[in-house]
């Protein structure tokens, strides 16, 4: 017996298949699927989600894949699938989202899309549409295009002597500066050939076009600075400058915001400051670098008492997720507009820029860059301006003195989080470092060894809090307590559980039970005895526990 979704979504449509479908409706309704993220269309079902079951011209499913593949250019290959709900019959069709634009064979062409109210419908799709799709799958590089109708003279020399002067100030590819103008265009992409002739790239105009070819030939470049006072809105800033003077902007406009303080740590005083800066020129770099410059809209920096929230249009990429920014491979959308920056020294050239801005917020004890905000149609990072925690701060920087080296990203995540958490499996912190569990164990050992995280228990029950010494030095050792007693009661009560159900246990029962050491075993059993809750019986390894 299977079950339906309970409603309409962008990947779940519903067709009612009493009066039998038409193949034209129903290969429009796969297009507009394919044309958007995939997703499954449930034949034989109302649009309220009642299965009424496929009419008889349908119930031979073996050649409905291959209809829907003879009637789409390209052909999408469906997988058909029977379902059985509550006995009535309902055909499952899975449809992959298709990088290229999908048509019928007739020429039409339709994207599904959700409305203002969350309701889904499928819509044209048009041409200037297509250009956003490819670049989501990596299939074309926008800002490596020439744009059409930009000229060099479209080109700003000041601006361009500002890029020589971030190259320097940034310390970026200094090999860029022994360069004459044409060779410099040239290499970070800012020109390209059409024919004969030598045209501006989308990249060029974003970092050294004239103000008004920007407003003429890419309108829908913008960035905002916003202040926000409650719901009002303070401060509200809207530029289409070339990115570098735009960035300088914003660096400059929440300068005088960022105030720092100072504590005592050992014999240094260290500034704590209100955002990271590194952070913050990260977070807006990162913005205007993979924001989808086909669709309108502008990139959002937006601070307010209690974070900073930073938007771009443009979802997160194909093989990027929320549960893979920490490992997956870089996926710039603008992969020139990308290189470009990271050659100028404006961005991280490794390309794990998430990283630093982890860094940025974790060392502080503050909250982890929050991403849960973002849609398909947009990325939004919001990053906590809670005030930091000196103590977990003085942490940080003993443990980096005594390696001679920063933490690792892992080792701050897994800190900083069991700090707010208390406990975790090890499936939990793999879940923290976005990795496989099983692929943990080089992150979280060395911060066991390092006498900053306790084990509790082994195999797969193990699980790890913050180390006692660790507790103490952040002033928290009752919530250690708590932490180390939970342990002790969870096993009493899983031990006496198991006496109750099977009428006695034995030591190599609560190893297995209990995840424990032999000797760990022994002294629980020992304790619950001394206690007079169990009463043992024989010796050695014969002995046997009672309720007492």
């Amino acid at each position: 017996m299977s079950q339906l979704p309970t409603r309409e979504t962008l990947t779940v449509e519903f067709k009612s298949d009493r009066k039998c479908l038409p193949d034209r409706d129903l290969i429009e309704a796969v297009v507009g699927m394919a044309n958007a993220q995939g997703g499954d269309i449930y034949l034989g079902v109302e649009d309220d989600g009642q299965p009424t079951g496929l009419h008889v011209q349908h119930r031979l499913l073996e050649g409905l894949a291959a209809l829907v593949a003879n009637r789409t250019q390209p052909p999408v290959h469906v997988v058909v699938m029977a379902l059985d709900v509550d006995g009535v019959p309902v055909a499952r069709i899975s449809v992959p989202a298709n990088p290229q634009p999908v048509a019928t064979s007739e020429g039409v062409i339709k994207r599904r899309r959700l409305q203002a109210n969350g309701e889904p419908e499928c819509v044209p799709y048009l041409p200037h549409e297509f250009p956003a799709r490819q670049a989501h799958f990596g299939l074309l590089d926008v800002s490596a295009q020439v744009v059409a109708g930009a000229t060099l003279d479209d080109l700003d020399s000041l601006e361009r002597a500002r890029l020589r002067q971030f190259i320097l100030r940034h310390n970026g590819d200094q090999a860029l500066l022994e360069l004459d103008d044409e060779q410099l265009d040239n290499a970070l992409g800012l020109t390209a050939r059409s024919g004969i002739v030598r045209q501006p790239t989308l990249t060029g105009l974003l970092l050294i076009g004239h103000e008004a070819a920007l407003r003429r030939l890419v309108p829908t470049h913008e960035v905002a600075f916003q202040i926000l006072e409650g719901e009002e809105v303070r401060h509200n800033d809207f530029r289409r400058e070339p990115l570098l003077r735009a960035l300088e902007w914003l660096e400059t406009a929440f300068r005088p915001l960022n105030t720092e303080r100072e504590f005592q740590s050992g014999l240094f005083r260290v500034a704590i400051p209100r955002l990271d800066a590194r952070t913050f020129r990260e977070a807006v770099a990162n913005a205007v670098t993979h924001r989808d410059y086909t669709a309108r809209g502008a990139v959002y920096v937006r601070l307010s008492r209690q974070d900073m929230t930073i938007s771009n249009p443009g979802g997160l990429v194909e093989g990027v997720t929320l549960g893979n920014l920490l490992t997956t491979e870089p996926r710039p959308r603008n992969p020139a507009l990308a290189d470009a920056l990271k050659r100028i020294g404006l961005v991280e050239r490794t390309g794990r820029g998430v990283d630093l801005i982890y860094r940025g917020q974790l060392r502080y004890g503050r909250h982890n860059p929050d991403y849960t905000a973002s849609s398909p149609h947009s990325v939004v990072l919001r990053l906590s301006l809670a005030e930091a925690n000196e103590a977990f701060l003085s942490l940080v920087l003993q443990e980096e003195a005594r390696r001679g080296g920063v933490l690792p990203i892992d080792s701050l995540i897994m800190l900083a989080t069991l700090r707010e958490q208390r406990r975790a499996t090890a499936d939990q912190l793999a879940q923290w470092l976005h990795k496989d569990a099983s692929r943990i164990g080089a992150s979280v050992e060395p911060l066991v060894e390092a006498g900053l995280l306790q084990a509790h228990g082994n195999g797969r029950g193990r699980s790890y809090t913050l180390a006692a010494g660790v507790y103490r030095q952040l002033g928290q050792q009752a919530q250690y307590t708590r932490q180390a007693g939970f342990d002790r009661l969870q096993q009493a009560q899983m031990i006496q559980s198991f006496v109750q159900q099977h009428g006695r246990i034995t030591r190599q029962d609560v190893i297995d039970l209990c995840r424990l050491t032999p000797d760990q075993a022994y002294k629980t059993l020992k304790r619950l005895c001394d206690e007079k809750i169990l009463v043992k019986q024989g010796d050695k390894k014969a002995a046997v526990y009672f309720k007492a």
